[in-house]
């Protein structure tokens, strides 16, 4: 069947549909995208990408603010200059208008010129442009994380549903059994609510740095994991549950570059924004990475070995990626997903408000590889009330609920009319035991 792209649509396996307005038989759309996506999850290798989308998302159901990224007007001689080379840029990476990455990374190249040309008074005025503009800016990432966090604390009703939605999705992705690979979060936020979501959910986060007051960024990549040692068991320790791996493709707010060290500083979530960890001066240490146009911008320490976390994590095979609330605007992340798409056994699930711009429909026309991607666009399955309410996997690892799925199984039943009779309980489980991904 013939994909039509409308206002909202979704591709699940051989189950396709289109339409303009919401639609009103949810119950049926569930049973074909849901147990797909349970499929989706349980594969060998789940990654997760996470874009602004995904704050925009927590941010309205909290009916709280967040950053913008609108383009800053730049003074002095080069303005007009750098707003004509940024709409170049975005329009090279089919992002139609010019954002803060597109302007920052283009007046970073114009200081460097001007260093390089040896004009000081220029290099001066430019250099302190570019510093008011970044701590501009983040100041606006913590104003924007400020306003979710004061809106989780207010504690009613509201509150609480945004905060349940925060945790509930994350735990849909990372309640994965410990004997398999980890799930890897990947995003392009500067902000931290991924990880405020993690400690909402008690997960336990594994990244590239190490340490406890100053973590330092390191480039060896490890495999460290966390295990425990089952009572009465000597020398065989087991896999800790809640266990993610998180990369910032495009760095953070709280990370710092000292001495050629990137290092993380403990800025709290929602911090006021005169906080001291702040910089004046925030070009020369804060590690806030704008858009890659070309892979020469990706070649730097330390995103060097973040995008070859990111082309390692996803481009092997029976891995599957994840996509919620990324527009397809990052060319240098786009090459990866598209290698990835070139091993049969792969697959791309994209969830989305809207087609930003067309990149999303552009993207799947020029990759191919339908049978590899699977498609949820539209306000109804992007808002994040409805997919996590209806179509995204509840997380279910516990031994009991897995012994009931197997029994289940082998019975032969509706799930709805097994456990009516009284005694079923005490039947023993036909099934494996190690089959903890079942949802």
């Amino acid at each position: 069947m013939q994909l039509t792209w409308k206002t909202h649509l979704y591709r699940a396996g051989s189950n396709i549909g289109a339409f303009d307005s919401v639609p009103e038989d949810i119950e049926n759309l569930r049973k074909k995208i849901e147990p797909w996506l349970s499929a989706v999850f349980q594969s060998e290798h789940l990654s997760l990408i996470l874009g602004n989308g995904f704050t925009l998302g927590i941010a309205d159901a909290a009916d709280a603010t967040v950053a913008d990224m609108k383009p800053p007007e730049f003074q002095g001689n080069y303005a007009g200059q750098i707003k004509q080379a940024a709409k170049a840029s975005a329009k090279q990476s089919k992002r139609g208008e010019p954002n803060f990455e597109d302007c920052i990374r283009v007046a970073n190249e114009l200081l460097r010129g001007l260093e390089i040309l040896g004009k000081k008074e220029e290099t001066r005025q430019l250099r302190k442009e570019i510093n008011t503009k970044l701590a501009d800016f983040l100041r606006l990432i913590l104003k924007s994380e400020r306003s979710i966090y004061d809106a989780f604390d207010k504690r009613d009703e509201k509150a609480e549903m945004a905060c349940n939605l925060l945790v509930s999705f994350l735990l849909s992705f990372a309640s994965r059994a410990a004997s398999r690979e980890r799930l890897n979060i990947f995003t392009t936020n500067y902000d931290r609510l991924i990880e405020h979501g993690c400690d909402l959910a008690g997960l336990h986060v594994v990244d590239r740095f190490v340490g406890i007051l100053t973590p330092i960024f390191r480039a060896s990549r490890l495999n460290i994991d966390l295990h425990y040692d089952p009572p009465g068991i000597r020398g065989e320790p087991r896999y800790l549950e809640g266990v993610v791996r998180l990369f910032k493709l495009h760095g953070s707010l709280d990370w710092r570059q000292y001495d050629n060290e990137i290092k993380r500083h403990g800025i709290p979530f929602g911090a006021q924004a005169d906080h001291p960890y702040i910089p004046e001066k925030p070009l020369d240490t804060v590690m806030i990475y704008p858009n890659a146009a070309k892979d020469m911008e990706t070649s730097e320490y330390p995103y060097a070995e973040l995008f070859r976390d990111f082309a390692a994590t996803i481009c092997r095979p029976n891995s599957a990626l994840v996509t919620y609330g990324y527009g397809f605007g990052d060319d240098h992340i786009n090459r990866v997903i598209h290698s990835m798409l070139t091993i049969p056994s792969t697959h791309l699930a994209i969830i989305s408000y809207d087609n930003p711009g067309g990149r999303i429909e552009q993207f799947c026309s020029n990759v191919g590889h339908k049978a590899q991607i699977s498609l949820l666009i539209g306000p109804h399955f992007g808002n994040l009330s409805d997919l996590v309410q209806n179509y995204l996997p509840k997380p279910a690892i516990d031994p009991i609920s897995i012994r009931k799925t197997n029994l289940q199984k082998s019975r032969e039943l509706d799930p709805t009319k097994a456990f009516n009779n009284e005694g079923d309980e005490s039947e023993t489980n036909p099934g494996s035991e190690d089959n903890a991904d079942a949802y």
